[in-house]
């Protein structure tokens, strides 16, 4: 008979810390809803997107020389393409901006002809899949064919991209 009410004892023991258990997890889960679908849940989701605005805007350089509404630029580290001067010993790295208007495929790359209307230039690249009258931005090294041809230089400045 003692044993009996030892295990009776021990399955309300049992019971009662379960139930205690249980009631703590409820008033834990309501607290955190009413935190969440409170009254109070606006000031925290305005300071959050604030938060995410100021974040975003932070990220990017967004001065005039960034953006410009006439002739749009991905940033102010794009070169105009007739700023690139054909110098033999220059292997400078740029970003050009501009349109693609002419394709030729090469043994194992492709070449392009880039347009951004301030010149134009080739590019030569592993890239296949750029059709004419795409706008692109491309990152490559500055290189210069010289081509001398009855004593004239018909060289010409090209960009490999990277």
């Amino acid at each position: 008979m003692g044993t009996d009410l030892m295990k009776l004892a021990t399955k309300q023991a049992v019971k009662q810390k379960f139930a205690q258990s249980v009631a703590f997890m409820q008033q834990t889960r309501n607290l955190s809803l009413s935190f969440l679908y409170g009254h109070g849940m606006i000031p925290y989701r305005l300071g959050l997107i604030f938060l995410l605005v100021v974040g975003l805007c932070s990220c990017g350089n967004l001065t005039s020389s960034g953006l410009n509404r006439s002739n749009f630029k991905i940033g102010s580290n794009v070169t105009p393409i007739r700023e690139i001067k054909p110098e033999q010993d220059n292997q400078a790295i740029v970003y050009i901006q501009g349109q693609v208007e002419k394709q030729a495929p090469l043994m194992k790359q492709w070449a392009y002809q880039i347009n951004d209307s301030t010149g134009k230039i080739w590019v030569v690249t592993n890239q296949k899949n750029l059709v004419e009258g795409a706008q692109v931005v491309i990152k490559g090294k500055v290189r210069y064919r010289s081509i001398p041809l009855a004593g004239k230089e018909l060289g010409e400045v090209y960009l490999e991209e990277e």
